[in-house]
């Protein structure tokens, strides 16, 4: 659903008072979608496996222990990246979350975490609107 112009100029007035208070924040945000960047290395570690394992059996075939190892090497260092990944990658919330996240210690509930950060905003910003 579109928004209106009255809720696209307070977003707009939203987004200043955002870049004023904290532009290391809103520089950090406008970096892009996290879980895109998660997924871009796990793609690349799931490429660095298979090409890994066509190295380690290269090695086996033409007898050249250096290349097997190397081989191993790199299909070990792409399941590494791709594990580490992985999580964040499919979108999940670490249970405890972050200490100096602000969300962190108040007792909420695991699925009200889960919502998406625009929804959070948006029930902050009808919660202030409301007062």
């Amino acid at each position: 659903m579109p928004l209106s112009e009255h809720e696209q100029r307070l977003l707009e007035q939203i987004e200043r008072a955002l870049v004023d208070d904290d532009p290391k924040f809103a520089s950090t945000v406008r970096t892009g979608d996290a879980r895109l960047k998660a997924r871009r290395k796990v793609q690349l570690g799931a490429l660095l496996v298979v090409v890994g394992l066509a190295v380690l059996v290269l090695g086996a075939v033409v007898p050249q222990v250096v290349l097997g190892v190397l081989g191993f090497l790199v299909m070990f260092g792409g399941a590494i990246l791709g594990l580490l990944n992985y999580k964040h990658a499919a979108g999940a919330v670490e249970a405890g979350g972050a200490p100096g996240h602000p969300a962190a210690g108040r007792g909420r509930a695991p699925k009200a975490r889960r919502q998406p950060l625009k929804n959070r905003l948006e029930e902050r910003f009808r919660r202030r609107y409301d007062q």
